[in-house]
């Protein structure tokens, strides 16, 4: 069996955020979006995560503690070098290596396991996330031939300086920047990235990494994600706004599924460590954080909060602020 280790690229402090608080720190779906996408990598290794942090970059190690190991990258020189800082920790400890963003908090567990399974099976060096997108985006196009290999990614800067930039513009298919790299593969070719030309200097980019496996004539890999959502990464506080729209509509979906009542899902908003019973109604402007817990055949709301609170089962909560505290069955409880 395939050992995996799982890397996190959290050493960014987010200029774009303009805010005192590093990016990955800051909260979309009721926890620190680096702490999603952490508890998605445990998930999936046995071995601890490996986060890269910036100098004197502590919150993140106060907030993730012993439960990761850290190496930190001093000079801010791109994706590529970041992910180089891991090998110091993780060389020859493991078969294959997946690599992720700090701030991408929708991404699941279920995604970065089916990536390690792919390269297990197809042998290849790398094998990434893709999306389906649109024109607009910002994000790399993946190319591919006419039997559907991958060929390149091509970033969208460069994709304009070319011939055929209407061709590569139109491409759907869009780099998620997820990957699950064949462990000896990765630390043999990272330090033959050519140094780029980026805005603020030069850096190393990890998506040249799809460039040289082509090149050797490696085996490179898409998986193109079901659910575009977890992509969605929030670089800036309006990007935030977009992300926490997505976790509030995989939390409402989830609950619909599981037989609960939402009777405006726009205006509920459920946490992800929330629990809810069977035949639950929620109605409107009903917030629901934390580890609240609640019953089945309940009525909540309109205009309740529920914070880490245990709600059994039969009650009828409105026009409350609830907030550490257990209700025991059959109580109604109204303002």
């Amino acid at each position: 069996m395939s050992t995996l280790a799982v890397v996190l690229l959290a050493a960014g402090q987010g200029t774009r955020m303009n805010s005192k608080t590093q990016k990955i720190l800051h909260e979309v779906g009721g926890k620190p979006m680096v702490l999603h996408v952490f508890e998605a990598a445990e998930a999936v290794s046995d071995r601890r995560p490996v986060l890269v942090v910036g100098p004197g970059k502590a919150g993140v190690q106060d907030l993730v503690g012993e439960r990761a190991d850290y190496v930190t990258q001093v000079e801010q020189l791109g994706t590529g070098h970041a992910t180089m800082m891991a090998e110091s920790v993780l060389k020859g400890q493991t078969d294959q290596v997946a690599v992720a963003y700090g701030d991408m908090p929708l991404l699941r567990a279920q995604t970065l396991s089916y990536l390690a399974q792919t390269q297990a099976q197809t042998g290849a060096a790398v094998v990434m996330l893709s999306i389906m997108g649109d024109p607009t985006s910002s994000y790399g196009r993946v190319v591919r031939d006419t039997h559907g290999r991958v060929l390149e990614i091509v970033e969208v800067a460069e994709a304009r300086q070319r011939s055929n930039t209407t061709f590569l513009l139109a491409i759907r298919e869009l780099n998620a920047g997820v990957y699950c790299f064949a462990a000896d593969w990765l630390w043999a070719n990272l330090p033959r990235l050519p140094l780029r030309q980026a805005r603020s200097g030069h850096e190393y980019y990890l998506t040249d990494m799809i460039g040289l496996a082509i090149d050797q004539g490696r085996l490179v890999e898409a998986v193109t994600t079901d659910d575009p959502d977890e992509c969605l990464g929030a670089g800036t506080r309006a990007e935030m706004v977009l992300v926490e729209k997505a976790f509030r509509r995989r939390a409402n979906r989830r609950w619909l599924d599981n037989g609960v009542t939402l009777v405006d899902p726009d205006v509920t908003y459920i946490d992800p460590d929330v629990t809810i019973g069977q035949d639950t109604v929620i109605w409107p402007n009903t917030y629901l954080q934390g580890t609240t817990t609640i019953g089945e055949d309940c009525v909540i709301g309109p205009n309740a909060i529920l914070r880490n609170a245990r709600v059994g089962r039969s009650c009828r909560i409105e026009q409350a602020v609830v907030e550490n505290k257990t209700i025991a069955d059959n109580t109604v409880v109204s303002c």
